[in-house]
């Protein structure tokens, strides 16, 4: 049943339409409201991966060779994704449902002051009701006063004393009054059967399709209304898939973590080249007792001379301190690398020269291009002036030149590297002497190692630990830093000389600060380990990296020869 069963119920219609436009504004409040929250979580979640996100520093990038570090990565690169995702259930709640309810409540609202318009209007209108009850009062009195004047008319005529003139006219007052009532009637009647028919219209035909249009507006308020929470619902439902695909990355990120590949990662991260020393050789020290008592004589005499004092050093190799906080002190470290162990400063050599081949790559992609747009330009000089391109091609030329002198003098020190570094038919075959040593047990010349400022180690052979000891004594202890060849107490001989290429502060114990183009003395050369000992004067000496300057070593000297 329509609303026109309800006619005469306006008021109530109308509050009724009131409180359904109120009820509008507060269910767009509530997706606003809704909106706002999306708006700051995505925003939450997305300072929340960015917190987290590694930044460019070395320690991240090395730790992005971990399975799980990339896993993290990943994780935070899909919750990024996922943050995306509520935004666009924000955006979508904002254009797909409030600004749509906004300009519907605008519409709404005035199509309501228009209905309501028009029944104030047809109710002003209805004033027709007083002039019928006006008509109708004045026939009520018009024929009242026939009926008198017909009953004065008819006293006077029964009176014998009355004249014939006042019985005349009596009789014209009456046919008058009789007259007027008639008029009165048909007023009346004309009236009455008009205002019927506005009545009939009034309650039947316009009243029903104000309240319909009323009907109309408030069936499409609440159909509106379901749309919206239909498409509230489809925001979310929209956005499933991509939020699922995110968790799915997610979960695969997960399922990518490899333990084992994590463990071999530790090994490739801090393997450092450095090969164990070999076996501490046995020293018969019985063969002084099976000799004559002049032979001991002569033989602690010599002895004497030629044995170095104090103990050789006697670590342990899986329990030597490690000497990497000297690279860790100086920052970054040298160019070359030179403050690394082999193993790492090949790698970070490598990888150096691979983004170098990666940069002329790069600028030798830009050649052809520019190249060819400039043989475009001189087929073509409508396009453009050929010589335009000239100063880029030469800037190209300039850093590619740049580009391979850096390659070449990496891959020279990357040489050097592989050079030094020891190889497995070196290790096996310096086991087989040292096995082949203790067997014998008939030398007590024991090989003399040294421990690089680094934390490795560099055999010697015997020859020369006899040479070593005839010229200065063997440390007797160790320093935080560097060998305990600076407690000795004779002075190393000179074994060349050096010039610094770079300055070089020299903060930590065991090296010596060096100016650019300043004149040193070789006490002791680099034995692979990046270091070369050098003599400022006899109070001052230390070690300093063999990058940073220039070796001439004297012709007589071991290994005698010049370099950078």
């Amino acid at each position: 049943r329509g609303w026109g069963t309800v006619g005469d119920q306006f008021d109530n219609l109308e509050k009724h339409t009131q409180w359904g436009i109120e009820f509008v504004e507060k269910y767009t409040k509530f997706v606003k409201e809704r909106s706002e929250i999306e708006t700051n979580y995505a925003k939450q979640i997305r300072n929340l991966s960015k917190k987290y996100q590694p930044k460019k520093n070395p320690r991240e990038e090395e730790e992005s060779k971990y399975t799980f570090c990339r896993a993290f990565l990943t994780t935070l690169n899909e919750l990024n994704d996922y943050a995306g995702q509520h935004e666009v259930i924000a955006e979508n709640l904002t254009s797909q449902i409030i600004t749509e309810l906004s300009r519907y409540l605008q519409e709404i609202k005035t199509e309501r002051k228009s209905v309501r318009r028009l029944y104030l209007i047809i109710y002003l209108c209805w004033s027709c009701t007083l002039y019928i009850s006006s008509c109708k009062r004045r026939f009520e009195r018009d024929c009242k006063e026939a009926d008198r004047a017909q009953q004065y008319f008819e006293k006077m005529d029964a009176d014998i004393n009355v004249t014939k003139a006042d019985v005349e006219k009596a009789r014209q007052q009456a046919q008058m009054r009789h007259q007027m009532a008639g008029d009165s009637k048909s007023e009346y009647s004309s009236y009455l059967q008009k205002f019927n028919q506005e009545q009939n219209d009034h309650y039947y035909t316009i009243i029903p399709n104000i309240f319909q249009k009323l009907q109309d507006m408030e069936e499409k308020r609440i159909e509106r209304i379901g749309v919206c929470m239909k498409t509230f619902a489809d925001v979310d439902r929209q956005v499933l898939p991509i939020v699922g695909k995110c968790l799915d990355g997610m979960t695969k990120a997960a399922e990518c973590i490899e333990p084992k590949t994590d463990s071999k990662q530790v090994v490739e991260s801090y393997k450092s080249g450095f090969e164990p020393p070999g076996d501490v050789e046995f020293e018969d020290y019985g063969q002084a007792m099976k000799r004559t008592a002049s032979d001991t004589s002569l033989s602690n005499s010599r002895e004497a001379k030629e044995r170095p004092t104090g103990k050789s050093k006697g670590k342990l190799w899986p329990f030597i301190k490690n000497k990497n906080k000297l690279s860790l002190k100086l920052g970054s470290g040298p160019e070359d690398f030179s403050h690394l162990p082999p193993e790492q400063r090949r790698k970070k050599l490598q990888s150096k020269i691979d983004d170098l081949n990666k940069d002329i790559q790069k600028e030798m992609d830009q050649r052809d291009a520019l190249t060819k747009m400039k043989d475009v330009y001189v087929k073509n000089p409508q396009m453009g002036d050929p010589a335009s391109v000239d100063p880029r091609l030469s800037e190209i030329g300039q850093n590619i030149e740049k580009f391979q002198f850096e390659v070449q003098k990496f891959e020279g020190w990357l040489a050097e590297v592989e050079e030094k570094m020891p190889s497995k038919s070196d290790t096996h075959r310096r086991s087989g002497i040292y096995e082949t040593q203790n067997s014998t047990a008939v030398s007590n010349n024991c090989a003399q190692d040294r421990e690089s400022p680094d934390g490795s180690y560099t055999e010697e052979q015997n020859s020369e630990t006899q040479v070593k000891a005839n010229t200065h004594p063997v440390p007797t202890s160790s320093t935080p830093e560097f060998d305990d060849e600076f407690d000795d107490e004779d002075t190393l001989p000179t074994i060349g000389t050096c010039k610094a290429l770079y300055p070089f502060e020299g903060h930590n114990e065991g090296t010596i600060c060096v100016t650019e183009g300043e004149l040193l003395y070789v006490i002791e050369e680099d034995k692979g380990d990046g270091w070369t000992r050098v003599r400022r004067n006899e109070d001052e000496e230390g070690y300093v990296p063999t990058s940073y300057v220039e070796v001439f070593l004297e012709t007589n000297a071991k290994g005698a020869m010049t370099y950078i």
